[in-house]
């Protein structure tokens, strides 16, 4: 041990109501502590927007932890590297590194460390959206009414998931 102190209380967040200490501030705390502590980490799997990740973080004295973590693009754009947060993160905690200030095994809520945002719906998305309309004979007013009721706000306001979802269900009206 390095002799150096961590106050993780100074680092937690609140999330869904419940204390939280994102792996950023945890790998912090390993390496204030254990500055020559070993971390790995390895694609395992990644295929048709799936990916899962193996952690291991090895301390000086021998101890050592595995941690797993997958994610989909359906729940992250950025899912590779939300997958390999989420695997850290739980080496982390299975070595003590933010346990009691973490859910990382109780699995509620989704988190995986990095604020969850929601892209907007692309281009591709909304031209999707139109066309599918179009087969339908959907006026741009009536696509906008349907949107609304599904999701609380106009075309131009879905997020990727959100069109996804809208897209799904247009198709499968035709």
């Amino acid at each position: 041990m390095s002799g150096k102190t961590f106050d993780a209380k100074r680092y937690i967040t609140k999330v869904s109501g419940k204390e939280y200490l994102e792996v950023k501030w945890r790998l912090l705390w390993l390496r204030t502590e254990h500055p020559e502590a070993v971390i790995a980490t390895e694609l395992v799997h990644h295929d048709s927007g799936l990916a899962l990740f193996k952690a291991r973080v090895s301390l000086p004295g021998g101890a050592e932890a595995t941690g797993w973590g997958s994610e989909t693009v359906d729940d992250f754009a950025d899912y590779i590297e939300k997958a390999e947060t989420k695997a850290l993160g739980r080496a982390l905690a299975a070595l003590g590194y933010g346990t009691q200030f973490c859910e990382d095994f109780d699995f509620l809520p989704k988190v995986v460390d990095a604020p969850v945002s929601n892209p907007p719906a692309t281009a591709a998305q909304l031209k999707a959206i139109r066309l599918a309309a179009q087969r339908l004979k959907l006026s741009e007013s009536e696509v906008n009414h349907r949107c609304r009721q599904s999701y609380g706000h106009s075309l131009q306001e879905l997020t990727r998931k959100e069109a996804s979802q809208f897209i799904s269900s247009l198709r499968s009206a035709a």
